[in-house]
């Protein structure tokens, strides 16, 4: 069957290291697009933070969605129509932020608006997911994070060496209890169990009447192994860790700095 939708990773995947959508890229989507594949961005980032690369490869029809928070949501982009969500629990966070506090590591709450922290010095690492994805921050105690607030995903977040520590000190029950998953070398991402990236691709695959093996899925993260593993056509970038790479079904010979999106879709797509 030919593919009638893709599933791309943006940081690392999409845009090259210095965070830009290349002419190459862009065109080959845009190509695609017009063809009438759903070209569907399945990221860790908030619909703000992900509305940039959105506008440029014209992604803002009624029937053009995308895949946020790591899979915990999907959603209609125009209409903002919910397909899917998956969202923690008060008592998750309390649970997630005691179990960082053992660990030694900083945390913040990602919302549908903001950004939630209850270190008054922040990290940097919450400075820089707050610039990246275009969200405010926003200091709350323990006690305020009950006031009606949306939390999507808790991220675990500090110094790779540190948080690499913290990472192998995981219990195994709580790995059991959440969907754990590395998106960069110093984040670490909480989200609830049902949620991942190859969930809400499959959520989104019922919704629009698909098959497996009519969808790619390219990556280069540990958060991205489940689309990847679920699409009919896993594609590893270059630049992808060992772990995608042995899962996909292909790996290009460009890294995101030589478009190898654009590859995969000139080898699979057009």
């Amino acid at each position: 069957m030919s593919i009638k939708l893709v599933a791309i990773d943006i940081d690392g995947t999409l845009v090259n290291s210095k965070r830009e959508l290349t002419e190459n890229v862009k065109k080959a989507l845009q190509e695609a697009h017009r063809n009438g594949v759903k070209v569907v961005l399945c990221t860790g980032r908030p619909l703000p933070g992900v509305q940039p690369e959105l506008e440029l490869l014209q992604l803002t029809g009624k029937d053009d969605y995308v895949i946020t928070y790591n899979g915990s949501l999907v959603q209609s982009v125009a209409s903002e129509e919910v397909i899917s969500a998956y969202e923690l629990t008060y008592e998750d966070y309390l649970e997630i932020e005691v179990m960082a506090r053992k660990l030694g590591v900083h945390l913040h709450v990602s919302g549908k608006d903001a950004i939630y922290t209850a270190n008054r010095d922040l990290s940097p690492y919450t400075i820089y997911e707050s610039f990246l994805v275009n969200m405010p921050v926003k200091y709350r105690t323990q006690e305020e994070m009950q006031e009606d607030i949306e939390m999507i995903k808790i991220m675990m977040i500090d110094e790779q060496e540190i948080l690499d520590a913290a990472i192998a000190k995981l219990p195994q029950s709580f790995r059991e209890k959440y969907t754990v998953v590395k998106s960069a070398p110093f984040y670490l991402e909480v989200l609830n169990k049902k949620a991942s990236k190859g969930a809400a691709l499959a959520s989104l695959a019922e919704h629009l009447g698909l098959e497996q093996d009519e969808i790619m899925a390219i990556g280069d993260n540990e958060n991205d192994l489940t689309m990847i593993e679920y699409a009919g056509v896993g594609v590893a970038m270059k630049n992808a860790i060992p772990l995608v790479k042995n899962a996909a079904d292909y790996v290009t010979i460009g890294t995101n700095d030589e478009d190898g999106v654009a590859e995969a879709f000139r080898k699979f797509v057009l």
